[in-house]
């Protein structure tokens, strides 16, 4: 009998330790056992700054508090990113504006691209910090739900992760030309590795433009009458239509 207990126990010590730090935190699901989220108001974060007498060093980004006292040499008073310290500045991590008025949590300027870069931010703190509640405000409201503006930028992420899944997408099918250049003139053209992309076909130069973008860049064509019926894709003027290097007077 003292057998079988033991073993129960220990199936139970060991499943235990699989289960996440924060499995009992689900925002907004009343029904989910173990403590509430915390929630700070602006005031009381403030006060996690790591100044002199005050509770802590804590930050805030996308509405999401994390105790950043480990990182206490870059975070705390004379460290590189000690104005983040107490406040969400969740538009700083992308504009680089760290003067006072860019240490905003206002961030519905940024493009869908711009919220894909700001959530790799804040997958950097959920990974390295210890996350310890909800700041209540633009994010989330004095009862812990999701606010409008959240949901606005979380539509945004979801956009700027389609567009950056079709461009991933779009570097394999048309991978960028090998070029170099001189004071008046380039070359461009392309190789079986050019753009990183290592393949079985060496391809043609082509110019593409990509839709919702005044940029135009070289890539490598496989099939030259295949992209004779797409708009997107131009040919470099006083290059053959089938050679893999062109002479060019610019990109």
């Amino acid at each position: 009998m003292l057998c079988y207990v033991l073993v129960a126990f220990l199936s139970v010590s060991v499943a235990l330790l699989f289960i996440p730090r924060n499995w009992s935190v689900n925002f907004g699901n009343e029904s989910t056992q173990g403590p509430p989220v915390r929630l700070l108001s602006t005031h009381e974060l403030s006060l996690y700054d790591g100044e002199e007498g005050s509770k802590g060093l804590y930050l805030a980004i996308v509405g999401q508090v994390f105790d950043v006292h480990k990182g206490h040499k870059h975070y705390g008073p004379g460290g590189a990113y000690h104005f983040m310290a107490g406040k969400d500045a969740s538009l700083a991590f992308i504009t680089g504006d760290f003067a006072e008025s860019g240490l905003t949590d206002d961030v519905s300027g940024l493009s869908p691209l711009q919220v894909v870069a700001l959530y790799d931010w804040l997958a950097f703190y959920q990974r390295d910090y210890q996350a310890v509640g909800l700041v209540m405000g633009r994010f989330y409201s004095d009862t812990g739900q999701p606010t409008e503006a959240l949901l606005q930028v979380e539509a945004s992420l979801a956009e700027g992760q389609r567009i950056k899944a079709q461009s991933a997408a779009e570097m394999v099918r048309f991978p960028a030309c090998n070029s170099e250049w001189s004071a008046a003139r380039g070359r461009v053209w392309c190789s079986t590795k050019s753009g990183g992309v290592v393949r079985d076909w060496t391809g043609v130069p082509r110019k593409l433009f990509s839709a919702g973008s005044s940029g135009v860049r070289c890539v490598c064509v496989e099939d030259p009458s295949a992209a004779e019926e797409d708009p997107n894709l131009q040919k470099y003027e006083g290059c053959p239509p089938h050679a893999d290097s062109c002479s060019v007077e610019e990109f």
